[in-house]
Protein backbone atom coordinates (compact mmCIF):
# COMPACT_ATOMS: atom_id res chain seq x y z
CA UNK A 1 0.00 0.00 0.00
CA UNK A 2 2.97 2.30 0.48
CA UNK A 3 3.72 2.11 -3.23
CA UNK A 4 0.08 2.94 -3.94
CA UNK A 5 0.34 6.02 -1.74
CA UNK A 6 3.49 7.14 -3.55
CA UNK A 7 1.57 6.67 -6.79
CA UNK A 8 -1.22 8.85 -5.42
CA UNK A 9 1.26 11.64 -4.74
CA UNK A 10 2.74 11.21 -8.19
CA UNK A 11 -0.70 11.46 -9.77
CA UNK A 12 -1.39 14.62 -7.79
CA UNK A 13 1.79 16.09 -9.26
CA UNK A 14 0.45 15.44 -12.74
CA UNK A 15 -2.96 16.79 -11.75
CA UNK A 16 -1.34 20.05 -10.68
CA UNK A 17 -0.19 20.56 -14.26
CA UNK A 18 -3.64 19.64 -15.58
CA UNK A 19 -5.37 22.14 -13.31
CA UNK A 20 -3.01 24.99 -14.09
CA UNK A 21 -3.25 24.25 -17.81
CA UNK A 22 -7.03 24.42 -17.63
CA UNK A 23 -7.04 27.78 -15.89
CA UNK A 24 -4.39 29.20 -18.23
CA UNK A 25 -6.45 28.13 -21.24
CA UNK A 26 -9.97 28.91 -20.07
CA UNK A 27 -9.93 31.61 -17.38
CA UNK A 28 -7.99 34.51 -18.89
CA UNK A 29 -10.28 37.33 -20.03
CA UNK A 30 -8.68 38.53 -23.24
CA UNK A 31 -11.55 40.92 -23.99
CA UNK A 32 -12.01 42.85 -20.76
CA UNK A 33 -8.83 42.10 -18.84
CA UNK A 34 -7.95 39.92 -15.89
CA UNK A 35 -9.90 36.69 -15.59
CA UNK A 36 -13.40 35.74 -16.66
CA UNK A 37 -16.11 35.53 -14.02
CA UNK A 38 -17.85 32.31 -14.96
CA UNK A 39 -17.85 29.13 -17.02
CA UNK A 40 -20.76 26.77 -16.66
CA UNK A 41 -20.87 23.05 -15.95
CA UNK A 42 -20.13 22.24 -19.61
CA UNK A 43 -17.21 24.68 -19.65
CA UNK A 44 -19.11 27.22 -21.76
CA UNK A 45 -18.17 30.85 -21.14
CA UNK A 46 -20.90 32.88 -19.45
CA UNK A 47 -20.50 36.24 -21.17
CA UNK A 48 -20.31 39.42 -19.09
CA UNK A 49 -20.36 37.59 -15.77
CA UNK A 50 -19.38 39.59 -12.70
CA UNK A 51 -15.91 39.18 -11.21
CA UNK A 52 -15.49 38.23 -7.56
CA UNK A 53 -12.58 38.95 -5.25
CA UNK A 54 -12.47 35.38 -3.93
CA UNK A 55 -11.93 33.86 -7.37
CA UNK A 56 -9.28 36.42 -8.29
CA UNK A 57 -7.25 36.16 -5.07
CA UNK A 58 -7.38 32.38 -5.24
CA UNK A 59 -6.09 32.45 -8.80
CA UNK A 60 -3.17 34.65 -7.71
CA UNK A 61 -2.43 32.36 -4.78
CA UNK A 62 -2.62 29.19 -6.88
CA UNK A 63 -0.26 30.31 -9.64
CA UNK A 64 2.15 31.90 -7.16
CA UNK A 65 2.22 28.81 -4.92
CA UNK A 66 2.70 26.50 -7.88
CA UNK A 67 5.51 28.69 -9.19
CA UNK A 68 7.23 28.62 -5.79
CA UNK A 69 6.77 24.87 -5.49
CA UNK A 70 7.93 24.02 -9.00
CA UNK A 71 10.63 26.72 -8.96
CA UNK A 72 9.54 27.92 -12.36
CA UNK A 73 8.75 31.15 -14.19
CA UNK A 74 6.40 29.33 -16.55
CA UNK A 75 3.36 30.89 -14.88
CA UNK A 76 4.81 34.36 -14.38
CA UNK A 77 2.36 35.85 -16.89
CA UNK A 78 -0.63 34.51 -14.95
CA UNK A 79 0.84 35.60 -11.60
CA UNK A 80 1.55 39.14 -12.76
CA UNK A 81 -1.79 39.39 -14.55
CA UNK A 82 -3.68 38.39 -11.40
CA UNK A 83 -1.71 40.76 -9.18
CA UNK A 84 -2.04 43.73 -11.52
CA UNK A 85 -5.78 43.22 -11.94
CA UNK A 86 -6.31 43.06 -8.18
CA UNK A 87 -4.23 46.19 -7.68
CA UNK A 88 -5.89 48.15 -10.49
CA UNK A 89 -9.55 47.17 -10.12
CA UNK A 90 -10.30 45.47 -6.78
CA UNK A 91 -8.23 47.77 -4.57
CA UNK A 92 -10.17 50.57 -2.88
CA UNK A 93 -7.75 53.46 -3.21
CA UNK A 94 -9.91 55.79 -1.10
CA UNK A 95 -11.02 53.75 1.90
CA UNK A 96 -8.44 50.95 1.57
CA UNK A 97 -9.11 47.22 1.45
CA UNK A 98 -10.60 45.34 -1.48
CA UNK A 99 -14.07 45.34 -3.01
CA UNK A 100 -16.24 42.24 -3.00
CA UNK A 101 -17.40 42.26 -6.63
CA UNK A 102 -16.88 44.00 -9.97
CA UNK A 103 -18.83 43.98 -13.20
CA UNK A 104 -17.28 42.36 -16.25
CA UNK A 105 -15.48 45.59 -17.22
CA UNK A 106 -13.87 46.00 -13.80
CA UNK A 107 -16.24 48.58 -12.31
CA UNK A 108 -17.09 47.91 -8.63
CA UNK A 109 -20.71 46.86 -8.08
CA UNK A 110 -20.40 45.65 -4.47
CA UNK A 111 -17.97 47.69 -2.39
CA UNK A 112 -18.57 45.96 0.94
CA UNK A 113 -15.50 45.01 2.97
CA UNK A 114 -15.87 41.33 3.76
CA UNK A 115 -13.12 40.32 6.21
CA UNK A 116 -12.88 36.93 4.50
CA UNK A 117 -11.92 38.73 1.28
CA UNK A 118 -9.28 40.93 2.90
CA UNK A 119 -7.77 37.77 4.40
CA UNK A 120 -7.58 35.97 1.09
CA UNK A 121 -5.90 38.99 -0.44
CA UNK A 122 -3.24 38.92 2.29
CA UNK A 123 -2.77 35.19 1.66
CA UNK A 124 -2.40 35.69 -2.10
CA UNK A 125 -0.12 38.72 -1.85
CA UNK A 126 2.19 36.97 0.61
CA UNK A 127 2.58 34.00 -1.71
CA UNK A 128 3.03 36.27 -4.72
CA UNK A 129 5.73 38.22 -2.89
CA UNK A 130 7.63 34.98 -2.23
CA UNK A 131 7.59 34.38 -5.99
CA UNK A 132 8.10 37.87 -7.38
CA UNK A 133 9.93 39.66 -4.53
CA UNK A 134 7.70 42.61 -5.41
CA UNK A 135 7.97 44.84 -2.35
CA UNK A 136 4.74 46.65 -3.24
CA UNK A 137 2.86 43.38 -2.89
CA UNK A 138 4.33 42.84 0.56
CA UNK A 139 3.56 46.40 1.60
CA UNK A 140 -0.04 46.00 0.47
CA UNK A 141 -0.39 42.75 2.42
CA UNK A 142 0.88 44.51 5.56
CA UNK A 143 -1.55 47.39 4.96
CA UNK A 144 -4.45 44.92 4.80
CA UNK A 145 -3.30 43.25 8.03
CA UNK A 146 -3.25 46.63 9.77
CA UNK A 147 -6.72 47.44 8.41
CA UNK A 148 -8.15 44.24 9.87
CA UNK A 149 -6.50 44.90 13.20
CA UNK A 150 -7.89 48.44 13.23
CA UNK A 151 -11.43 47.88 11.95
CA UNK A 152 -12.35 44.21 12.31
CA UNK A 153 -10.70 43.08 15.53
CA UNK A 154 -12.96 42.99 18.57
CA UNK A 155 -10.65 44.31 21.27
CA UNK A 156 -13.24 43.86 24.01
CA UNK A 157 -14.66 40.39 23.30
CA UNK A 158 -11.91 38.96 21.05
CA UNK A 159 -12.19 37.67 17.54
CA UNK A 160 -12.93 39.46 14.29
CA UNK A 161 -16.22 40.82 13.00
CA UNK A 162 -17.44 39.50 9.71
CA UNK A 163 -18.14 42.42 7.37
CA UNK A 164 -18.35 46.19 6.90
CA UNK A 165 -19.53 48.68 4.33
CA UNK A 166 -17.25 50.52 1.93
CA UNK A 167 -16.19 52.97 4.66
CA UNK A 168 -15.56 50.24 7.27
CA UNK A 169 -18.79 50.97 9.13
CA UNK A 170 -20.73 48.07 10.65
CA UNK A 171 -23.59 46.56 8.65
CA UNK A 172 -26.58 44.42 9.57
CA UNK A 173 -26.28 41.78 6.85
CA UNK A 174 -22.82 40.24 7.21
CA UNK A 175 -23.36 37.01 5.29
CA UNK A 176 -20.52 35.68 3.18
CA UNK A 177 -23.01 34.13 0.75
CA UNK A 178 -26.71 33.32 0.50
CA UNK A 179 -25.95 29.87 1.91
CA UNK A 180 -24.47 31.24 5.13
CA UNK A 181 -26.04 32.32 8.39
CA UNK A 182 -25.98 36.03 9.17
CA UNK A 183 -23.54 35.95 12.09
CA UNK A 184 -21.09 38.48 13.51
CA UNK A 185 -18.27 35.95 14.00
CA UNK A 186 -17.74 32.83 11.94
CA UNK A 187 -15.34 29.95 12.08
CA UNK A 188 -14.74 30.08 8.31
CA UNK A 189 -13.59 33.70 8.28
CA UNK A 190 -11.40 33.21 11.35
CA UNK A 191 -9.85 30.17 9.69
CA UNK A 192 -8.81 32.19 6.68
CA UNK A 193 -7.51 35.06 8.79
CA UNK A 194 -5.37 32.44 10.54
CA UNK A 195 -4.24 31.07 7.18
CA UNK A 196 -3.40 34.56 5.89
CA UNK A 197 -1.55 35.66 9.03
CA UNK A 198 0.45 32.41 9.01
CA UNK A 199 1.60 33.11 5.47
CA UNK A 200 2.28 36.79 6.10
CA UNK A 201 4.34 36.01 9.20
CA UNK A 202 6.76 33.98 7.09
CA UNK A 203 7.74 37.19 5.26
CA UNK A 204 6.98 39.79 7.96
CA UNK A 205 8.29 39.02 11.45
CA UNK A 206 6.18 41.61 13.21
CA UNK A 207 5.43 41.48 16.94
CA UNK A 208 1.79 42.54 16.61
CA UNK A 209 1.20 40.04 13.82
CA UNK A 210 2.74 37.27 15.92
CA UNK A 211 0.51 38.12 18.87
CA UNK A 212 -2.61 38.16 16.69
CA UNK A 213 -1.71 34.84 15.10
CA UNK A 214 -1.18 33.24 18.50
CA UNK A 215 -4.51 34.64 19.66
CA UNK A 216 -6.22 33.08 16.63
CA UNK A 217 -4.75 29.65 17.38
CA UNK A 218 -5.92 29.90 20.98
CA UNK A 219 -9.37 31.02 19.81
CA UNK A 220 -9.77 27.86 17.75
CA UNK A 221 -8.78 25.71 20.71
CA UNK A 222 -10.95 27.55 23.24
CA UNK A 223 -13.99 28.86 21.36
CA UNK A 224 -14.47 26.94 18.13
CA UNK A 225 -13.41 23.39 19.10
CA UNK A 226 -16.26 21.27 20.46
CA UNK A 227 -16.13 18.45 22.99
CA UNK A 228 -17.09 16.11 20.12
CA UNK A 229 -13.95 17.06 18.12
CA UNK A 230 -15.62 19.33 15.57
CA UNK A 231 -15.56 23.09 15.09
CA UNK A 232 -18.58 25.32 15.72
CA UNK A 233 -19.40 27.53 12.75
CA UNK A 234 -21.47 30.61 13.64
CA UNK A 235 -21.54 32.95 16.66
CA UNK A 236 -22.97 36.31 17.57
CA UNK A 237 -20.78 39.20 18.66
CA UNK A 238 -20.75 37.94 22.26
CA UNK A 239 -19.68 34.44 21.23
CA UNK A 240 -23.10 32.88 21.76
CA UNK A 241 -23.42 29.89 19.45
CA UNK A 242 -25.95 30.37 16.64
CA UNK A 243 -25.49 27.22 14.57
CA UNK A 244 -26.05 23.50 15.09
CA UNK A 245 -24.27 22.09 12.04
CA UNK A 246 -20.77 20.80 11.44
CA UNK A 247 -18.78 20.98 8.22
CA UNK A 248 -16.54 17.97 7.75
CA UNK A 249 -14.33 19.70 5.21
CA UNK A 250 -13.70 22.61 7.54
CA UNK A 251 -12.98 20.24 10.42
CA UNK A 252 -10.09 18.55 8.68
CA UNK A 253 -8.84 21.73 6.99
CA UNK A 254 -8.60 23.41 10.38
CA UNK A 255 -6.68 20.46 11.82
CA UNK A 256 -3.66 20.96 9.60
CA UNK A 257 -3.82 24.77 9.31
CA UNK A 258 -3.49 25.07 13.10
CA UNK A 259 -0.35 22.96 12.97
CA UNK A 260 1.14 25.27 10.33
CA UNK A 261 0.33 28.32 12.43
CA UNK A 262 2.01 26.79 15.49
CA UNK A 263 5.07 25.94 13.39
CA UNK A 264 5.66 29.50 12.21
CA UNK A 265 5.14 30.74 15.78
CA UNK A 266 8.02 28.46 16.76
CA UNK A 267 6.32 27.37 19.97
CA UNK A 268 6.98 23.72 20.77
CA UNK A 269 4.27 23.45 23.42
CA UNK A 270 1.64 25.01 21.15
CA UNK A 271 2.77 22.82 18.28
CA UNK A 272 2.39 19.68 20.39
CA UNK A 273 -1.08 20.83 21.45
CA UNK A 274 -2.24 21.48 17.89
CA UNK A 275 -0.81 18.16 16.72
CA UNK A 276 -2.60 16.22 19.45
CA UNK A 277 -5.88 17.96 18.68
CA UNK A 278 -5.39 17.42 14.96
CA UNK A 279 -5.08 13.68 15.48
CA UNK A 280 -8.25 13.62 17.55
CA UNK A 281 -10.16 15.65 14.95
CA UNK A 282 -8.85 13.55 12.07
CA UNK A 283 -9.77 10.29 13.82
CA UNK A 284 -13.28 11.61 14.47
CA UNK A 285 -13.44 12.68 10.83
CA UNK A 286 -12.60 9.13 9.73
CA UNK A 287 -15.38 7.76 11.90
CA UNK A 288 -18.09 10.22 10.82
CA UNK A 289 -17.30 11.87 7.50
CA UNK A 290 -16.36 8.93 5.27
CA UNK A 291 -19.22 7.23 3.43
CA UNK A 292 -19.24 3.57 2.42
CA UNK A 293 -17.65 4.37 -0.96
CA UNK A 294 -14.69 6.06 0.74
CA UNK A 295 -15.60 9.63 -0.18
CA UNK A 296 -16.13 12.63 2.11
CA UNK A 297 -19.68 13.78 2.83
CA UNK A 298 -20.48 17.43 3.28
CA UNK A 299 -22.29 18.36 6.51
CA UNK A 300 -24.40 17.18 9.41
CA UNK A 301 -27.05 18.97 11.44
CA UNK A 302 -26.55 18.02 15.08
CA UNK A 303 -30.11 18.83 16.12
CA UNK A 304 -32.01 16.91 13.46
CA UNK A 305 -29.18 14.48 12.61
CA UNK A 306 -29.84 15.31 8.96
CA UNK A 307 -26.83 14.54 6.79
CA UNK A 308 -25.90 16.29 3.56
CA UNK A 309 -24.42 13.42 1.57
CA UNK A 310 -23.28 15.51 -1.40
CA UNK A 311 -19.62 15.25 -2.23
CA UNK A 312 -18.16 18.72 -2.80
CA UNK A 313 -14.82 18.83 -4.54
CA UNK A 314 -12.84 20.71 -1.90
CA UNK A 315 -13.40 18.52 1.22
CA UNK A 316 -11.95 15.57 -0.68
CA UNK A 317 -8.60 17.30 -1.17
CA UNK A 318 -8.57 18.93 2.27
CA UNK A 319 -9.01 15.41 3.62
CA UNK A 320 -5.97 14.25 1.64
CA UNK A 321 -3.93 17.01 3.28
CA UNK A 322 -5.26 16.40 6.78
CA UNK A 323 -4.73 12.65 6.53
CA UNK A 324 -1.20 13.28 5.27
CA UNK A 325 -0.44 15.41 8.33
CA UNK A 326 -1.91 12.76 10.60
CA UNK A 327 0.19 10.03 8.96
CA UNK A 328 3.34 12.09 9.48
CA UNK A 329 2.50 12.27 13.19
CA UNK A 330 1.36 8.65 13.60
CA UNK A 331 2.15 6.44 10.58
CA UNK A 332 -1.06 4.42 10.73
CA UNK A 333 -2.23 2.44 7.72
CA UNK A 334 -5.78 3.76 8.16
CA UNK A 335 -4.69 7.22 7.00
CA UNK A 336 -3.17 5.80 3.82
CA UNK A 337 -6.14 3.53 3.13
CA UNK A 338 -8.61 6.39 3.47
CA UNK A 339 -6.50 8.67 1.28
CA UNK A 340 -6.37 6.05 -1.46
CA UNK A 341 -10.14 5.57 -1.30
CA UNK A 342 -10.81 9.31 -1.48
CA UNK A 343 -8.47 9.74 -4.44
CA UNK A 344 -9.99 6.76 -6.25
CA UNK A 345 -13.46 8.26 -5.81
CA UNK A 346 -12.26 11.70 -6.85
CA UNK A 347 -10.70 10.45 -10.06
CA UNK A 348 -13.86 8.59 -10.99
CA UNK A 349 -16.56 11.05 -10.00
CA UNK A 350 -15.20 14.56 -9.36
CA UNK A 351 -12.56 15.15 -12.01
CA UNK A 352 -14.42 16.00 -15.22
CA UNK A 353 -12.56 14.02 -17.88
CA UNK A 354 -14.91 15.28 -20.60
CA UNK A 355 -15.11 19.05 -20.08
CA UNK A 356 -12.05 19.64 -17.92
CA UNK A 357 -11.44 20.80 -14.33
CA UNK A 358 -13.42 19.30 -11.45
CA UNK A 359 -17.13 19.15 -10.74
CA UNK A 360 -18.26 21.45 -7.95
CA UNK A 361 -20.23 18.62 -6.33
CA UNK A 362 -21.85 15.30 -7.05
CA UNK A 363 -24.68 13.48 -5.29
CA UNK A 364 -24.39 10.28 -3.28
CA UNK A 365 -24.59 8.25 -6.50
CA UNK A 366 -21.76 10.18 -8.11
CA UNK A 367 -23.96 12.23 -10.45
CA UNK A 368 -22.71 15.77 -11.04
CA UNK A 369 -24.96 18.77 -10.44
CA UNK A 370 -25.29 20.45 -13.85
CA UNK A 371 -26.32 23.78 -12.30
CA UNK A 372 -22.90 24.20 -10.69
CA UNK A 373 -20.14 26.06 -12.52
CA UNK A 374 -16.56 25.16 -13.41
CA UNK A 375 -15.41 28.74 -12.85
CA UNK A 376 -17.24 31.12 -10.51
CA UNK A 377 -16.88 33.27 -7.41
CA UNK A 378 -16.52 30.11 -5.30
CA UNK A 379 -15.03 27.71 -7.87
CA UNK A 380 -11.32 28.34 -8.08
CA UNK A 381 -8.11 26.28 -8.26
CA UNK A 382 -6.94 26.99 -4.71
CA UNK A 383 -7.96 23.88 -2.73
CA UNK A 384 -6.88 21.48 -5.45
CA UNK A 385 -3.54 23.09 -6.27
CA UNK A 386 -2.70 23.33 -2.58
CA UNK A 387 -3.32 19.62 -2.05
CA UNK A 388 -1.24 18.73 -5.09
CA UNK A 389 1.60 20.91 -3.81
CA UNK A 390 1.58 19.85 -0.16
CA UNK A 391 1.48 16.12 -0.84
CA UNK A 392 4.44 16.46 -3.19
CA UNK A 393 6.66 18.41 -0.79
CA UNK A 394 7.91 15.33 1.01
Amino acid sequence: MKNAYENLKSELGLELTNILSYWSKYSLDHKYGGFIGKRNHCNVLVDKATKGIILNTRILWSYSAASNHLKTDSYKTECDRAYNYLKTFFRDKTHKGVYWELDYTGQPINKRKQVYAQSFTIYALSEYYMFSKNEKAKTWAIELFELLEKHAKDLEKSGYLEAFDENWNTISDMRLSDKDMNAAKTMNTHLHILEAYTSLFTIYKNTALKASLRSLVEMFLEKFLTTENHYHLFFDEDWNLKSDSISYGHDIETAWLLIEAAKVLNDDALLKQTQDIALTVVNTFLEEAIDTDGSVINEKNLTSNTIDYDRHWWPQVEALIGLHYAFNLVPSQKYIDSSLAIWKYTKKHLIDHENGEWHFRVDRNGNAYAEEDKVSMWKAPYHTTRACILLNKC
